[in-house]
């Protein structure tokens, strides 16, 4: 019985880890504007909805991964998971928690079409890296 108590318990403090660590990543590219191209591409141009997550995460593994992104993109991935299940458990009996829950659901989406941008000048750099030579 203690045994499975010390297990919840450390899966509670994991998650609580795990979502401070997510928004922090978010937050980091919050203020990051994006390029012409991303915007036309994506149609985001200053705020993202959660509805554009989907679309942009189609684009971003079209193009080639860099490795120091896979990692976050696959956290955001999962929190953006969670935030939609909170959607449909929490917020049916917390209603002021939707707003949060889109809002945070938006941002993720703006994560995603930052590292778009990311990836693009990645994949354009390497281009002209190998063209030189």
């Amino acid at each position: 019985m203690m045994a499975a108590i010390i297990f919840v318990v450390s899966l509670v403090f994991l998650l609580q880890f795990f979502v401070a660590y997510c928004r922090s990543l978010v937050a980091a590219t919050a203020r990051e504007q994006l390029s012409v191209d991303v915007q036309k591409v994506t149609g985001i141009s200053q705020e993202a909805h959660g509805r554009d997550f989907a679309k942009v995460m189609q684009f971003l593994y079209l193009c080639p991964g860099r490795p120091e992104d896979r990692g976050e993109v696959h956290s955001v991935r999962v929190y953006f998971d969670l935030l939609n299940f909170m959607d449909r458990t929490f917020a049916k009996v917390v209603p002021g928690s939707a707003r949060w829950i889109e809002r945070e659901r938006g941002k993720c989406a703006y994560f995603a079409a930052v590292a778009l941008d990311r990836r693009i000048s990645f994949s354009r750099g390497l281009l002209a890296a190998q063209t030189e030579n």
